[in-house]
């Protein structure tokens, strides 16, 4: 009985521990329309999207473009601001590009497009530490960014979480 109960609390440990894990997103720059392209007007801004949302660590950005045509370079905050394209610290062409987002803080992007740059093609937004995600997730807002749905290991391991608890529970009384 007692190594039976010893299995069980290790699946139950195993169990709550994997439920408080905090699940990544694809989020697609530019919303629903997905594209990483020079904005239709001077009114909407990448930056004006981004502020609707909460970018987490360990979520992956997706950028949908022309390969060949253009290209997304993540950059220092100096060269966001200048459009600076000389020395990125990193350069993607592949026209459907994810980036990962890896540490808390600001993280900026611009076309490496001559000129696409100065015309509003670039992104400014800030990551930040997942906490309580599990019990708290962020809103989306409805002209916000398109998020993509959680895959069925998600929801498989939410449902094992609560097996886990409830036969815990069990072992012991």
């Amino acid at each position: 009985m007692a190594s039976s109960s010893l299995l069980v609390t290790i699946f139950l440990c195993i169990s709550f521990f994997s439920f408080l894990s905090v699940n990544a997103n694809e989020v697609t720059v530019g919303g629903k329309s997905g594209d990483w392209k020079i904005p239709p007007s001077s009114s909407y801004s990448f930056n004006d999207w981004a502020q609707k949302a909460r970018f987490k660590v360990g979520d992956f950005l997706v950028f949908s473009y022309e390969a060949g045509k253009d290209s997304v370079l993540q950059v220092t905050r100096e060269a966001y601001e200048k459009c600076n394209t000389t020395s990125p610290k990193a350069s993607y062409t592949d026209g459907n590009t994810k980036v990962k987002l890896e540490q808390p803080g600001p993280v900026y992007f611009i076309s490496g497009t001559e000129g696409h740059c100065q015309k509003g093609q670039k992104l400014r937004l800030v990551v930040v530490t997942p906490r309580n995600s599990a019990f708290s997730p962020a809103p989306s807002p409805s002209d916000g960014p398109a998020v993509a749905p959680t895959s069925g290991a998600a929801k498989l391991t939410g449902v094992f979480s609560v097996v886990g608890l409830i036969l815990g529970f069990w072992a012991f009384f």
